[in-house]
């Protein structure tokens, strides 16, 4: 099973810039467990909901032709508590791409207002030089996690 932390983009800029948002609900079963008679979303799923929107900006720019997983957080920052009921929007960019890497840079809005930021660097692991052997299919971008794209207007440059 894998977790999708992101509801829908909103914009989408193929190579340049990503928005995704996620409504946080009181239905998901992780708030129930995350400080008991207190449910905050946790930082680590905000973090992998940025992860998902940029890793998915990234992976598109090149037709998903890579596999394209987290190598670093760079930065990681909020500055409040999400509750449910609330909005979250993930506005990702790509600063820089090449074959090894990509870099991207993140804003995380609540409700429309600035919650904090999330710096993250992937890598393209197709051109690994530590001769370690990956499978063959696609792993990271399934049909389920591209599907998020499905009838989106997706944006080309020029």
């Amino acid at each position: 099973m894998r977790w999708i932390w992101i509801d829908k983009f909103v914009e989408f800029e193929s190579g340049k810039r990503a928005v995704a948002v996620k409504n946080v609900s009181l239905a998901e079963e992780h708030l129930h467990d995350h400080f008991p008679g207190y449910p905050v979303m946790p930082a680590s799923l905000m973090i992998e909901g940025m992860a998902q929107t940029a890793g998915i900006l990234v992976g598109e720019a090149r037709a998903f032709a890579e596999k394209v997983i987290l190598a670093k957080v760079k930065r990681a920052r909020f500055e409040y508590e999400v509750v449910p009921g609330d909005q979250l929007t993930y506005d990702a960019l790509i600063e820089r791409i090449d074959d090894a890497a990509a870099y991207t840079a993140g804003k995380v809005l609540c409700n429309g207002k600035p919650l904090g930021e999330v710096d993250i660097v992937f890598s393209h692991i197709d051109q690994n030089m530590s001769g370690l052997d990956f499978p063959e299919e696609n792993f990271v971008f399934t049909d389920q996690f591209k599907s998020l794209l499905a009838g989106h207007d997706v944006k080309r440059p020029g």
